[in-house]
């Protein structure tokens, strides 16, 4: 049973929502919290009861989400990322570590109830991989030294506090310009360096103003996108007598990204003046930040933050709510987005209407990405010519890229847009052995190999006339240890653990992709078998509901076309 401290938490956060079923989701976590980490479904009935809504319901988002355990787990959850950065990182062998110290296999749980070991998909900690999640908290750069030192504490009961170095940089100063300044987490700091001054500015302008500038800047969607930040505000109705919303996308899930980390952790006062500004300019009194629910010390900063804002006077007529998400991918698509904001399981919505017509609670609504909204205080401040000095034509600005795999300095680096990639390369302390590949823009773009990236910069143009995509700014660099069918098949893997299972040709498209890279993987595929995945992935473009078969298709095709005599090599 619910406690009465709980259930007064979930009362006072639902109460906070427009709709109370929006709370289900943090409803559920506080109580799997409360009770060692497992939602049995008594518990889940308590709180659909205590919502007000069926339980049918409640379980059917429960089991949407891979961050609702509805089986008991150990008192530690041992949790490994095991995307594709992880692998490059040496992941795979502190999974096979953990398996022999502890006994069991990724899955289980020991005798004891100690421990339960799962293999898990990227955390957005592309950067600092090897990592472990141990329920809550963020292992790091792990080896199997400093795992071993984790064992030993947690046999203690005791969850130790270990260091992790991070590597970053800037050319910019502007989305990085307080990563590194003691204290920049709190509203003074960050008020020292000129931070909410824009925010003032902004109160002197009019929202269409503001709207102007930010679409003259040319900032472009950090989260993938790349549509104009301007332009989608000004799809919003003119007269409506709804409400217009505001959410920044938080949840940062695609393979290889962790800038939006980087702001939300290390200065959150940026973020929460941007997202201020842009609800100035789009009349917006409720803003919502959806983070993904691994960020859960992510978010306490994030709320903490708006807290210490409010307290300032600086967030006036606006309420910002952090909404925590519960393990979903394609919550990073913003109508699933939406859907899991409305308390639902997130499943993509059809197209159009769009969401600045018909979003969140069928209102007006604009979704917008962390590191787009960070932007917007460095533009309304120093107006859009300022921003424009900074990048390529038609990829204005600065933006962060987060570079991991086989470079001696994995981390953030925030640079102009078109520079070398030559250039972010050595920023990350170049390659580790010989490159063969690279994926410039998350899982979801076409791979480059080694020759391709010679004379790429770091803009949409550039990027495009290369075969491939900026999209997310997570770059993978592989060298020549690494095969390209095992890591096709991981990738696959996880496209189809994530893939929602709306429609049919990304579920089943999905899983069939699956079982062919297996059987090459393995060595026993076939000729046939590489031409029925060609074939596969030539006929999903365009037909699932939303880009996730796009995003899957996409680069397993470039993989085998760029890599075919890797694949040929494993047919019998």
């Amino acid at each position: 049973m619910l406690s009465e401290n709980t259930k007064n938490k979930i009362n006072q956060t639902a109460a906070r929502y427009p709709s109370r079923q929006s709370a289900i989701m943090p409803a559920l976590m506080l109580a799997q919290k409360e009770n060692n980490n497992y939602l049995s479904s008594d518990l889940i009935k308590e709180v659909a009861e205590l919502i007000g809504v069926k339980s049918g319901h409640a379980y059917g988002v429960a089991s949407f989400y891979t961050m609702y355990n509805l089986k008991p787990v150990g008192k530690y959850h041992l949790q490994v990322d095991t995307n594709i950065p992880a692998t490059l990182m040496g992941a795979d062998k502190i999974l096979r570590h953990l398996e022999k110290k502890l006994g069991i296999r990724a899955g289980e749980t020991t005798k004891d109830g100690l421990f339960t070991l799962s293999a898990v998909e990227c955390l957005a900690s592309c950067g600092t991989c090897p990592v472990i999640q141990v329920n809550d908290n963020y292992y790091e750069s792990m080896t199997e030294e400093k795992t071993d030192k984790l064992l030993e504490s947690l046999k203690k009961r005791v969850m130790p506090q270990m260091e992790t170095k991070y590597n970053f940089g800037s050319k910019c100063n502007i989305l990085l310009k307080n990563r590194g300044v003691k204290d920049a987490v709190k509203i003074d700091v960050y008020k020292k360096g000129g931070g909410y001054r824009a925010l003032a500015k902004a109160r002197t302008m009019r929202p269409e103003a503001i709207v102007a500038e930010v679409k003259e800047s040319g900032l472009r969607g950090r989260g993938g996108a790349a549509f104009s930040a301007g332009v989608k505000w000004g799809f919003l109705p003119k007269n409506s007598d709804k409400p217009i919303y505001l959410i920044c996308n938080a949840d940062e899930g695609e393979p290889g990204t962790f800038k939006d980390r980087q702001i939300m952790e290390y200065d959150p006062h940026l973020l929460i003046e941007g997202i201020a500004i842009s609800a100035l300019a789009i009349k917006c009194k409720l803003a919502f930040i959806y983070i993904r629910g691994e960020f859960d010390w992510i978010a306490d900063i994030l709320d903490k933050a708006i807290n210490e804002a409010r307290a300032a006077g600086e967030l006036k007529d606006l309420d910002i709510i952090v909404h925590r998400g519960a393990g979903a991918y394609i919550c990073g698509e913003e109508t699933a987005l939406i859907e899991s904001l409305e308390g639902k399981r997130g499943q993509p919505r059809m197209k159009p209407p769009f969401p600045a017509i018909q979003g969140l609670f069928n209102a007006p609504t604009i979704v917008n990405n962390v590191e787009t909204l960070a932007s917007v205080p460095y533009i309304v401040e120093n107006g859009a010519e300022a921003f424009k000095k900074f990048g390529s034509p038609d990829s204005y600005g600065c933006k962060i890229f987060g570079i991991s795999g086989n470079v001696n300095a994995p981390g953030t680096y925030e640079v102009p847009m078109g520079t070398p990639f030559s250039g972010l390369l050595a920023m990350a302390g170049g390659v580790k052995g010989k490159l063969k590949a690279v994926i410039v823009g998350g899982l979801s773009v076409a791979i480059l190999k080694a020759d391709e990236v010679k004379d790429l910069n770091l803009d949409y143009d550039s990027c495009a006339k290369h075969g491939t995509a900026l999209g997310s700014g997570g770059i993978m660099v592989i060298n020549d240890e690494f095969s390209i069918p095992d890591l096709a098949l991981r990738a696959m893997k996880f496209y189809a653990h994530e893939s929602c299972g709306k429609c049919m040709p990304c579920k089943e498209g999905s899983a069939t992709l699956v079982a062919i890279l297996k059987k090459i993987a393995e060595k026993r595929g076939t000729k046939k078998d590489l031409d029925d995945l060609f074939r596969i992935v030539g006929n999903l473009r365009g037909l699932t509901l939303c880009p996730v078969g796009e995003a899957y298709s996409v680069p397993i095709k470039a993989m085998v076309e760029k890599f075919r005599d890797e694949f040929e090599q494993r047919l019998v």
